[in-house]
């Protein structure tokens, strides 16, 4: 799940908290790929790849071609076909209450086989089993990804919408040099190693879906560049979903394919349990009572925001934020001058 806390700051001035690279943006947006990466032609790339005699290259051209000639395809219209992994509870469980709310077809996924079929009996009972689908996954584990996508075609035949949620702070909030071996592994491997397999098995499928496909890869603290102590791995391997995003969307640019969007989606601060864990300091209290909302109000932002972009036929990649700079300042300036918002979820006195 993610979270998106700055919990560091000595003071609630904004200083620390906004510098001008944010452009407005609490979670300052990534730029453009620069200029100076040139933009392959798709049939040059593959002449190259023939050339090279690579193993892949037949496979790469196969996919590639289904990619454009599905351009021509099925438009991507609702009811959209939705996955969401680490989605049995806070912002993940959220979205998925909210895509099935709008009529969507939804599957949710987490390591836990206990927490799968009690999300899922949950959203059964209200929504129908006709539409919502649950089974196990570790994003760490490549063949669970890929058996993960088994289940999505088998049940859905196709995903129009995969949301990359799950993910890991281990639950500890502490120094790097007190963090143990088992909790940077979990960390890191959950949010790098499984949004990488995640990504990479996601695109794959969509290559070859007649309505191709959108990935949302959602941020949290640190995937700004600004500081994160006390959970510092975190903080660098959020860091790491901005890179790996651009990097994605410049790999389908040069291979010419327009039919799969890879996309940054920002939650701000959720109050979800991993998030409450951490709120230890008076700094931490003061920003997660200001700037912090519930799951469902920030899925019932996300969701329409995020099928709106699919629906309205642009295949630019998008960066859907819930809390935007002036959101933030608008509701740090009414604490300092009114008082709003003190002790909303936690007492700090």
């Amino acid at each position: 799940m993610a979270i998106t806390p700055s919990l560091h700051f000595t003071s609630p001035s904004l200083s620390p908290l906004f510098s001008p690279k944010t452009h407005g943006s609490f979670l300052s947006p990534f730029s453009q790929p620069q200029n100076s990466i040139r933009k392959l032609d798709c049939c040059s790339f593959l002449n190259v790849c023939s050339r090279q005699n690579s193993p892949c290259a037949v496979n790469l051209n196969s996919r590639i071609v289904k990619a454009q000639a599905s351009l021509q395809g099925e438009p991507m219209v609702p009811p959209f076909n939705v996955l969401i992994t680490g989605s049995t509870k806070g912002i993940g469980y959220a979205l998925a209450k909210e895509f099935l709310k709008a009529g969507d077809n939804v599957i949710i996924c987490s390591r836990s086989a206990e927490r799968i079929e009690s999300a899922h009996q949950s959203l059964r009972e209200e929504f129908g089993e006709q539409h919502v689908w649950a089974t196990t996954c570790d994003v760490r584990q490549g063949q669970d990804v890929k058996n993960l996508v088994a289940f999505a075609q088998r049940n859905l035949n196709y995903i129009d919408i995969w949301i990359n949620n799950a993910g890991s702070n281990a639950y500890s909030y502490k120094p790097l040099a007190e963090a143990s071996d088992e909790d940077l592994i979990d960390v890191v491997t959950t949010n790098t190693l499984g949004l990488m397999i995640c990504c990479r098995e996601a695109i794959k499928m969509m290559l070859n879906q007649p309505r191709g496909g959108h990935i949302f890869n959602i941020d949290g603290a640190g995937s700004d560049g600004r500081p994160t102590p006390r959970f510092a791995a975190y903080g660098a391997t959020k860091r790491s979903v901005v890179h790996l995003t651009k990097s994605l969307q410049a790999e389908l640019r040069m291979q010419d394919v327009k039919n799969v969007v890879v996309h940054n989606l920002s939650p701000g601060m959720v109050t979800t349990d991993l998030l409450m864990s951490g709120a230890t300091t008076k700094q931490a209290k003061f920003f997660i009572n200001v700037l912090a909302e519930p799951a469902e109000v920030v899925a019932d932002y996300l969701v329409p925001n995020i099928r709106s972009s699919v629906a309205n036929g642009s295949m630019k990649p998008t960066y859907i934020r819930f809390l935007t700079g002036i959101k933030a300042y608008s509701q740090i300036f009414s604490r300092l001058a009114f008082g709003a918002r003190r002790n909303r979820y936690l007492l700090e006195d």
